[in-house]
C-alpha cells in the first residue's frame, strides 16, 4: 500500500538528517530572493512542508540541496505571482530570480567541490601538520596554545600554518583542475 506521506521511521530520520544539514543554506538562499522577512519566513516553512510531501519522490544519494533549491525557487515564484496580482509595485521578475537562483546553485556546486579538494588534501597531509590545521582550524585553538601543544615557537608556527595553507591552497587547486588526479 503506497502512501502519498513519509511514514516510515527511517524515511523520517533520512529527511530530517538531510533538511538539518541543509538548513541555513535553504534559508539564506530563501531570504536572499525574498526581501521581506516575515513573508521569507513564510515561504521558508511552505517550501519545508512541501519538501516533506514530496520527500518519498526525492531519490536517495542524488544532491538533496539541488532538489530543495527546485522546490524554494517554486514557492518564490508562486509568491511573486500572488504578489504582483496583489498590488502595481514592481517586484523582480521570474527570469532574475530563475538567473539568480542558478547562479547561487553553481557557487553551491563550485564550493561543493572545493570542500571536497579540500578534504583529499588534508588527508595528503603528513600526520603532525594535518594535527595542526586541526587545532587551529576545528579546535579553534590559538596560535600561542598550538605552539605549547606542539611544542615550537608562536613565530614558527606562524609559519608553519602559513606554510600548510599555502600546500593545501595549490593540492585544492590542482584538484579541481584535474578532479580524476589523486
Amino acid at each position: 500500500m503506497a502512501s502519498n506521506q513519509p511514514d516510515s521511521t527511517d524515511q523520517t530520520e533520512a529527511y530530517l538528517r538531510l533538511l538539518t544539514q541543509h538548513d541555513r543554506w535553504l534559508a539564506t538562499y530563501v531570504y536572499s530572493l525574498v526581501s521581506s522577512a516575515a513573508d521569507a519566513d513564510d515561504i521558508l516553512q511552505e517550501v519545508k512542508v512541501t519538501l516533506w510531501k514530496q520527500f518519498p519522490k526525492f531519490e536517495p544519494g542524488t544532491n538533496f540541496r539541488a532538489w530543495a533549491r527546485t522546490i524554494a525557487t517554486n514557492q518564490i515564484l508562486n509568491y511573486r505571482r500572488s504578489e504582483k496580482k496583489r498590488s502595481t509595485s514592481s517586484s523582480l521578475d521570474e527570469a532574475f530570480i530563475e538567473a539568480v537562483a542558478a547562479e547561487i546553485d553553481h557557487r553551491a556546486e563550485s564550493l561543493d567541490h572545493k570542500a571536497e579538494a579540500l578534504q583529499l588534501c588534508l588527508r595528503k597531509l603528513p600526520e603532525a601538520h594535518r594535527k595542526i590545521i586541526v587545532w587551529r582550524y576545528y579546535e579553534d585553538c590559538g596560535v600561542e596554545e598550538i605552539a605549547t601543544k606542539s611544542e615550537r615557537t608562536v613565530d614558527a608556527v606562524y609559519r608553519l600554518l602559513s606554510r600548510i595553507r599555502q600546500v593545501l591552497s595549490d593540492c585544492v587547486t590542482r584538484q579541481i583542475a584535474h578532479p580524476s588526479t589523486p
